[in-house]
């Protein structure tokens, strides 16, 4: 039983290193792309056409390891959402890719290695095999086995023998340390979950502390409303009609005046209550959803704003809605009072699991975030709910502000 179970084993780890030439070939092709692909990578053209058969080559690899491992060997990708330039981006910042090209880089050479040594010591086998059947019809002295001439029948079958448990026995060794070094290398180096963890780690704490800045900076928002006007609008009410109170005896016509001015002043409280609320979460996204919404913030703008707001597969979540809504109403406030465009246009798109939302006008550009132009109040809100934001603002040429956000499984 222990026989039959090393024979399977060895047989196992050299069918693997055999399978792994299917991906050290290929990988090994990477080092006359890779040199091509850094010398066209001055704007990044190429990067995410050229990471897709690296990454088909990398999964192969990873479900071929863990098959030997026993586990998994995660290799989740975040989406490469965005434009050629934003996704170039995303992938030279990403740890994943570079591991993924060392990976290509050392299993080009050692998986070749190995692959090429497994199928020599089995092919030494079958030849040794093959040598008693066909040594004396050749010239004497011509056939050699373990470099020694076979010139008789004892030689023949002797150094024959001995070749077998040579490279069997090699093959019994280093066939399954090559397989395990080979899946270890794969999991090591192309697993995504522990190297990106703390990157992972880090964003999130990113995102969280912008989420409680974006939270207290809204409450203070939603504070100074409230107080500086609707308790103020409301303590003028109070004091009119404590006013129209006292004069009511003396002179009806002043008390009436002061009650008309007092059911304006609460007229105008309502209003800037609701004013308050709507800036809490529009109750135009439940009345007309997102795209309703936008259309109704377009409409009242000196400028035209152009629309581009196809039918959603499926509404967002409403913490999204009301993001993107926040986005586009800052965006052209700010269109409104600082580009000086002539012209705006907003587009909104669901791409797989991700709201695209993206702003421009042909204003003055120069639009900076740091400046206190709402932008980075737009960037801490998208970042709140673990999206991205990106803004193209060269001057003379106006503003481009893309948003990404997340919409769930």
């Amino acid at each position: 039983m222990e026989l039959k179970a090393a024979v399977r084993r060895t047989r196992q780890a050299t069918v693997y290193l055999a399978e792994g030439l299917l991906t050290a070939v290929p990988a090994l092709g990477g080092y006359v792309l890779l040199p091509l692909v850094l010398l066209t990578m001055f704007g990044l053209p190429v990067l995410p056409v050229a990471v897709r058969p690296l990454r088909w080559l990398a999964g192969r690899e990873r479900r071929r390891a863990g098959r030997v491992l026993g586990r998994p060997v995660p290799g989740d990708y975040p989406p490469l959402d965005g434009d050629l330039m934003y996704r170039s981006g995303r992938l030279v910042r990403e740890a994943g890719t570079w591991r993924e090209v060392a990976w290509m880089l050392v299993h080009g050479l050692t998986g070749i290695l190995a692959g090429v040594l497994a199928l020599g010591l089995c092919l030494s086998i079958v030849v040794a095999v093959t040598v008693p059947l066909w040594w004396w019809a050749v010239a004497p002295g011509s056939v050699e086995v373990l470099g020694v001439r076979v010139t008789d029948w004892p030689r023949a079958v002797g150094l024959t023998v001995a070749q077998v448990l040579v490279c069997g026995a090699l093959l019994y060794w280093l066939a399954p340390l090559g397989m395990r070094l080979q899946a270890g290398l794969a999991a090591a180096l192309l697993s995504t979950s522990k190297a990106d963890a703390g990157r992972r780690i880090e964003e999130l704490t990113v995102s969280r502390a912008e989420a409680l800045e974006a939270h207290g900076a809204e409450l203070r928002r939603i504070e100074r409303d409230l107080h500086d006007g609707t308790q103020a609008q409301l303590v003028a009410v109070a004091l009119r009609l404590g006013l129209a109170d006292r004069v009511f005896e003396q002179d009806p016509a002043a008390s009436r005046k002061l009650f008309l001015d007092a059911r304006t002043g609460v007229e105008e409280a309502l209003t800037q209550l609701r004013t308050v609320i709507r800036g809490i979460h529009p109750p135009i996204l439940s009345d007309r959803g997102l795209n309703g919404a936008i259309r109704s913030l377009a409409a009242g703008r000196p400028i035209p704003v152009a629309l581009d707001l196809p039918d959603l597969p499926r509404r967002p979540p409403a913490a999204v809605e009301a993001a993107a809504y926040f986005v586009v109403a800052e965006a052209l406030t700010n269109i409104s009072r600082h580009s000086g465009a002539t012209r705006a246009e907003v587009s909104l798109r669901q791409v797989g699991r991700s709201l695209h939302l993206t702003v421009r006008d042909d204003g003055r550009g120069g639009a900076d975030p740091a400046a206190g132009s709402g932008l980075a109040g737009v960037r801490r809100r998208v970042a709140a709910l673990d999206g991205t934001t990106r803004i193209e603002s060269p001057v003379g040429v106006g503003t481009t502000l893309e948003v990404v956000l997340p919409c769930g499984s």
